[in-house]
């Protein structure tokens, strides 16, 4: 235990932090990571068609997974330099067919075998997306509002294809699954009918949702717009709140790219935790808009950490990303971004809640200001690099060698 971790240590312990507590806890809350950062949303399918439904994954640094095998190999490495209890998170795309044609309305959990063995020999759980994009029958960006019955109807067996085999995962792995809905649904101008498609994704979401599953947590999750579908979304956020809050058993997740500059995911978590036990959670980084940046550890991921943290919410908040940038090294920023998401974590831990809520409540406005300024400069690195020591994983940039090693004798092969 270094000098300098003592002496953060007693700093904290002075504002009443327990730094041990705080570091167990950290330890012991998982990031669900997702893995299509590894090969820009491609996926396994090799349809030969091109990423659609608003998603953009800009650049062509050399390197990206093409295969399972090659995935999986990068994630590994990812994985190895990140702190703490992971997850990771499929798309349905992801499917390991061995070269057999499946469409995805007839997926199979014998699809995912080889995923589970992964996620088995590395400890970790398994989240699960059906994948409502990049295929033929969404070319026209709809789905599951899609006014054709026989082209909804393969949406809606596709997500229920989805959910059972969320339900597989769960059960070979001993933890939740966590089984989320996005779709592209909407139109580049303005609609004609703005209800219509609605109360066909509210009938297409019932039938999904139907059969009862152990051990999955569904949810649905809402979107602003998406490239070529600027006027108008299906799932807003307005539809997907209201359709959790009278369906139960159904979640609304929170993706703080989804919303308008101005809105504040981190003061959304609060208000659903008022109405919810779980709040599903998608961390990542819009410039702008829905960009989907690699996260870093800046104000708004830390006022996301300390609405989690101070509420007590470790437990209901289900944390993952969801990012995909091909302009740089895709596993350093699978690195950064869990990195810098555990970062905000240790912040919001290390910080007296009990003592800033009581400021507030009696109206000790310039108390609180002044703490909470203060506590910017308390010397935070020094328990981030002693709880990465502790893991088992280098502390500092130190992590990015061993990247660019594997970028040398691996990446540049491909």
């Amino acid at each position: 235990m270094s000098t300098r971790f003592n002496q953060a240590k007693e700093a904290y312990g002075k504002q009443g932090i327990d730094v041990e507590a705080a570091l167990s806890k950290l330890k012991q809350t998982p990031i669900s990571i997702h893995c299509w950062q590894g090969d820009d949303v491609t996926g396994f399918e090799n349809m030969g068609v091109s990423l659609s439904g608003g998603i953009q994954a800009t650049g062509n640094y050399p390197g990206k997974a093409r295969t399972p095998e090659e995935l999986m190999s990068d994630f590994d490495l990812a994985i190895k330099l990140i702190p703490g209890k992971k997850r990771i998170s499929l798309h349905a795309s992801y499917a390991i067919t061995d070269g057999e044609k499946v469409d995805r309305d007839k997926l199979l959990p014998k699809h995912f075998e080889k995923w589970v063995e992964f996620a088995k020999a590395r400890d970790i759980g398994i989240d699960f997306n059906p994948t409502f994009f990049s295929h033929p029958l969404a070319d026209d960006g709809l789905t599951l509002s899609h006014p054709d019955d026989n082209i909804r109807e393969f949406w809606v067996n596709h997500g229920i294809a989805c959910r059972r085999i969320a339900a597989y995962f769960a059960k070979e792995l001993g933890t939740h699954c966590l089984n989320n809905v996005w779709i592209p649904d909407g139109y580049k101008d303005v609609p004609a009918d703005r209800l219509g498609p609605r109360l066909r994704l509210k009938d297409s979401l019932d039938k999904i949702f139907a059969e009862k599953l152990d051990g999955v947590i569904d949810a649905v999750e809402s979107k602003v717009f998406g490239i070529g579908v600027e006027s108008y979304t299906v799932g807003s956020s307005d539809f997907y709140i209201s359709y959790a809050a009278s369906r139960p058993g159904v979640y609304n997740l929170l993706d703080n790219g989804h919303y308008h500059p101005t809105e504040y995911v981190s003061d959304k978590i609060p208000s659903l935790l008022a109405f919810f036990d779980k709040v599903p959670l998608h961390v990542t980084r819009p410039v702008r808009w829905d960009s989907d940046h690699v996260v870093l550890f800046e104000d708004e991921v830390k006022e996301i950490a300390k609405e989690i943290v101070r509420n007590d919410a470790l437990d209901k908040v289900l944390i993952g990303l969801d990012f995909f940038d091909a302009s740089i090294n895709r596993i350093a920023a699978w690195v950064v971004g869990t990195r810098s998401m555990q970062k905000a974590l240790l912040w919001a831990l290390l910080m007296p809640h009990s003592k800033l809520k009581e400021l507030q409540d009696t109206a000790n406005f310039t108390e609180l200001m002044v703490l909470n300024e203060e506590l910017k400069t308390y010397p935070f690195g020094d328990i981030w690099n002693e709880y990465c020591t502790r893991c088992g994983v280098p502390s500092g940039e130190e992590w990015f060698d061993e990247v660019k090693q594997y970028e040398s004798t691996v990446l540049s092969s491909r």
